[in-house]
C-alpha cells in the first residue's frame, strides 16, 4: 500500500525536490504552497503522513502545527518539520510546535527517504531503489549523457542532480562560472545547463566564454532562471546562442522533457 504525502513547503524548488524524491519512491504526493492551503488540502484529503515547513507566508508551520494536532480529523497524522534551522535545541524546539518529527535541510535524498520511512507505518514504507515517477519521462539516454550545471545555489544544483541521474544522466555541476568553464574543457558535456544570475559573474558571460571556445562552441546550452524573468533577458540569452531559455519554478517532467528534446536536435 503506497502512502499518501502531502508536502506544505512555500520554496518552489524544496516543493518540487520533495515531490519527485516521493514519487521515485513510489509515493502518491499532493502539494501545498502555504499552511493555509496545507490545512484545506489536509482535512479534504486526509493523507497518511504531512511535511511541512516551518518558515512559510500566510499560516507558518508552528500555526499549522497548532490547528493540525487541535483538529480531531488531522491530530493523528504523523507532522513532520522539513527545515533548514541547525542550531543547537532548533530540533527540540521544533518538537515542542507540535511536530512529530524534524528533517533538515539541505536535502540528502536517501536521508530523507529514510525519514519519510520512519514516520509511517511498515506497511506504507518504501522498499527497494528508485524508479522513475510514471509523469516523467522514461527514456534514459544511450551511453549515459553528460550535463554540465552552473548555479550558484547548492539546493538548486542538488535538485537537478537528484533530477537527472535517475534517468541516466551524468551530472557534472559548478558554482562559478569560471569553475563550469574549466569542468567544460575537461568534460566535453552533451549539454549545458545554466542560471542566469549569479553572485560571481553571470549566466550571460559564460555562454559567451562557451561559444568563443571551438571545442566548445557546438555544446547545446539552456537557460533556466528564477530571477531574470525580462523579454530582454530572455532574448539576449537566445541572440548569444542558448537553445532553450526557461523561467523556474519548472515541473521536473518538463525539465527533463526539455532536456530529452535538446539533445536529441544535436
Amino acid at each position: 500500500m503506497s502512502a499518501r504525502i502531502l508536502i506544505v513547503e512555500d520554496n518552489a524548488i524544496n516543493r518540487e525536490l520533495m515531490d519527485y524524491l516521493l514519487r521515485a519512491f513510489g509515493f502518491e504526493t499532493m502539494k501545498a504552497a502555504d499552511g493555509a492551503v496545507g490545512l484545506e488540502i489536509a482535512r479534504r484529503e486526509r493523507p497518511d503522513l504531512i511535511l511541512c515547513d516551518v518558515q512559510m507566508p500566510v499560516l507558518d508551520g508552528p500555526a499549522f502545527a497548532r490547528e493540525a494536532k487541535a483538529d480531531p480529523v488531522l491530530r493523528d497524522i504523523p507532522l513532520v518539520a522539513v527545515t533548514a534551522f541547525a542550531m543547537v535545541g532548533d530540533r527540540e524546539r521544533v518538537l515542542a510546535y507540535g511536530f512529530d518529527g524534524y528533517i533538515s535541510k539541505p536535502l540528502e535524498p536517501l536521508s530523507f527517504i529514510q525519514a519519510v520511512n520512519a514516520a509511517l507505518p511498515a506497511a506504507m514504507r518504501a522498499t527497494g531503489a528508485p524508479q522513475p515517477p510514471p509523469a516523467t519521462p522514461a527514456r534514459v539516454p544511450a551511453g549515459g549523457a553528460t550535463v554540465l550545471v552552473l548555479d550558484d545555489s547548492q539546493v538548486n544544483l542538488q535538485f537537478k542532480r537528484d533530477l537527472l541521474q535517475p534517468h541516466g544522466y551524468t551530472v557534472v555541476t559548478a558554482d562559478t562560472p569560471a569553475q563550469a568553464l574549466r569542468l567544460a574543457r575537461a568534460h566535453l558535456p552533451a549539454l549545458i545547463l545554466s542560471d542566469v544570475g549569479m553572485s560571481e559573474g553571470s549566466g550571460f558571460d559564460f555562454i559567451r566564454a562557451v561559444k568563443a571556445d571551438p571545442l566548445l562552441r557546438d555544446i547545446p546550452f539552456i537557460f533556466l532562471s528564477s530571477t531574470h524573468w525580462n523579454e530582454a533577458s530572455r532574448t539576449l540569452g537566445l541572440q548569444l546562442g542558448a537553445f532553450r531559455y526557461l523561467l523556474r519554478p519548472l515541473e521536473p517532467a518538463v525539465l527533463l522533457a526539455e532536456i530529452e528534446g535538446c539533445l536529441s536536435q544535436h
